[in-house]
């Protein structure tokens, strides 16, 4: 596959068990930036290739989740198997009003996703695009980030082009200062960024979704598009701002995956050189499918022809 045709996104899937009724739960796997691949596959042509890059467990759902990717034309070339490791679980409870996320990810394999450099490598040689997360980051340890970024720096030395979603979980991080200052280590190395403006203003201390565009373009990010809900998305380069705004009329069922499925469609649509406002209105698109949905995956037949 040539380089113009080949993404890769790099982070962990995990494990979904979400619940269907009073003591009845659904097995799916899900991601955020599995996610994110899952929406760039179902909005590129045939023509383009997507992989993901983690790594798994030697056990039966392993097995389960990369027969699932396989089967939905996701690669899995750059998926390795860890031995005595598991995927990381998650549970979703619905109680008041709301959906309640327990985790589990003691012994998640792709925790040592990062751990062999020439494997990261190998994977991001000759692609057009390599996509990742702050939980990507998060999940790995201070090694392991810097074997990460150092590889994803190398990938665009060498004409890679890079995105990167913020996506704050303090959960998943030793501190604060570690957080946002890896945040924006690894956002200098990035073409895009895709924030989110409440994680923002609540890490970051922005007041206004152009104060994060600002803070990213300062970093030396080509373009940054700020999401903000249900509100507009602010797309931002250093010669234009545009708010975009999404369409009306769509009643929420599960905001699950709405934001990485819009940083799919985004990308989807840059890659195909869409301009960057027509791109957010289309990610808007996207995503107000999404959130019509039960769950972070939507079929992907749903999106044919979206970007």
């Amino acid at each position: 596959m040539k380089r113009d045709r080949r993404i890769v996104c790099i982070g962990e899937c995990m494990l979904e068990f979400s619940e269907h009724g009073a003591g009845n739960f659904k097995l799916g796997f899900a991601g955020d930036t599995f996610n994110t691949a899952w929406y760039l596959r179902a909005c590129l042509g045939a023509d383009w290739a997507v992989d993901y890059v983690t790594a798994v467990g030697d056990d039966h759902y392993s097995a389960q989740m990369l027969f699932f990717c396989q089967a939905n034309k996701i690669g899995t070339d750059h998926i390795k198997a860890i031995p005595n490791h598991r995927q990381g679980l998650y549970v979703i409870r619905q109680a008041d009003g709301d959906r309640h996320f327990t985790y589990w990810r003691g012994q998640a394999a792709a925790k040592k996703l990062a751990d062999d450099i020439d494997f990261l490598n190998t994977a991001f040689e000759g692609v057009r695009l390599i996509y990742f997360s702050g939980i990507t980051l998060a999940i790995l340890d201070d090694d392991g980030r810097e074997r990460l970024l150092a590889a994803v720096e190398l990938a665009k030395a060498k004409g890679s082009l890079v995105a990167f979603d913020p996506n704050e979980r303090p959960a998943l991080w030793a501190s604060k200062t570690v957080m946002t200052t890896t945040i924006e280590q690894a956002a200098g190395l990035a073409d895009f960024v895709l924030p989110t403006f409440p994680d923002e203003q609540l890490h970051f201390s922005d007041k206004n979704p152009e104060a994060v565009a600002m803070r990213y373009l300062k970093l030396g990010v080509r373009e940054v598009v700020v999401k903000n809900g249900a509100d507009a998305a602010l797309v931002a380069t250093s010669a234009e701002r545009n708010f975009v705004s999404p369409h009306g009329g769509v009643t929420a069922v599960d905001p699950t995956g709405a934001g990485d499925s819009f940083n799919g469609a985004y990308l989807a649509a840059r890659l195909q050189n869409i301009l960057p406002a027509f791109a957010a209105a289309q990610a808007h698109v996207v995503a107000g499918v999404v959130i019509t949905q039960p769950g972070a995956l939507v079929p992907m037949d749903r999106f044919a022809g979206k970007a």
